[in-house]
């Protein structure tokens, strides 16, 4: 965009720009820095539509009252939240001055985890305007789950059926039946477990996802306080999905599975948001499910990411079998590692 069409936006602000500079721009999607006579602030392009915004907005306002730290909205001249542009919305919000917090540090691990079950446990009782596109995603893990399996499935056959295998086709000839049990396993936990008693539950109290609260959307400020940034793919289900998205993420990191650092998380989450003992298998219906090992056999085969060559594909995919297999002694002792 040019520079004089932020310019425009900003005009729109009862504030002095000094200077503006361009952090990321990926076409729908765009962050700009702008210093100002009050200080710094981050403006924010969204490709979603006003009415998701408002939704994302609303849920933004709903998180703050219960003390989720997330960065000041500023408001336009005309006391609006955003400005809409084409085929696009601009936020403008104040900049959050601090560190990406340290995962390998238990302390800041622990005030990350800390804010995760401080951002769930504010998100309850979360209501929304008829006006508003809300997502949605309560309810529909079995259909996920299912989904995602009959696509792999395809192209499991598909591999099968070839004349010569690449170095990635021949691993999966050889792995596949092993995650496809894993998969028909979650399907059926997620059955006869308490996942549609809950969701069915939450439906009521419309509790908030974020789906990536990882280190890289907070920020540590000097005072030792979480701020949660980047909301945009916040969505109403159960608390598990972040959950299970954050332990993956970590223990990608790390190589392998390691119980006693899992024990630990869910404990500190438990210490400020308690969950019912029938709640937390719930999460383990979800762990069960191989989704690192979805994730890169289905960057594989539907060709998203050219960039990569052929055996780093492969070495990619040997290290998610790695991980993914190393949950199993978890699996079998996930009930001495559930928070009393």
């Amino acid at each position: 965009m040019e520079p004089e069409n932020i310019n425009t936006i900003l005009s729109q602000y009862n504030i002095s720009v000094i200077d503006i500079k361009q952090e990321t721009d990926k076409g729908k999607k765009a962050v700009w820095w702008i210093k100002t006579t009050d200080g710094d602030k981050i403006l924010k392009k969204h490709s979603c539509s006003s009415k998701t915004l408002e939704f994302i907005l609303s849920a933004v306002a709903h998180l703050k009252k219960g003390k989720v730290n997330l960065p000041e909205i500023i408001k336009t001249k005309e006391n609006t939240n955003y400005i809409k542009g084409v085929n696009c919305c601009y936020v403008l919000s104040e900049a959050i001055i601090g560190n990406t917090p340290n995962e390998d540090k238990p302390q800041e691990l622990k005030i990350i985890v800390d804010q995760l079950a401080t951002f769930h446990k504010a998100s309850n009782n979360f209501t929304f305007s008829d006006d508003c596109k809300p997502r949605i995603h309560l309810g529909l893990q079995n259909i996920e789950f299912e989904s995602h399996m009959i696509k792999l499935e395809n192209f499991y056959e598909e591999e099968k059926s070839k004349s010569k295998h690449s170095r990635f086709g021949e691993i999966i000839i050889d792995v596949f039946p092993y995650f496809h049990k894993r998969m028909i396993l979650a399907i059926a936990e997620n059955e006869k477990s308490g996942y549609n008693k809950w969701a069915l539950e939450a439906k009521n109290s419309n509790c908030l996802c974020h789906q990536d609260f990882i280190s890289s959307n907070l920020i540590l400020t000097h005072s030792n306080k979480i701020f949660v940034l980047d909301i945009d793919s916040i969505a109403i289900d159960l608390p598990t999905r972040d959950l299970r998205k954050f332990l993956n993420k970590i223990m990608k990191k790390k190589g392998q599975w390691d119980l006693k650092l899992t024990s630990q998380i869910l404990g500190w989450y438990n210490m400020t948001n308690p969950l019912e003992h029938w709640k937390w298998l719930v999460l383990k219906e979800s762990l069960i499910f191989p989704h690192l090992f979805v994730g890169i056999m289905s960057k594989y085969y539907e060709k998203r990411d050219s960039t990569w060559a052929e055996d780093k594909y492969a070495r990619r995919l040997q290290e998610m079998i790695k991980i993914e297999k190393s949950i199993e002694p978890l699996l079998q002792d996930f009930e001495k590692i559930i928070p009393q």
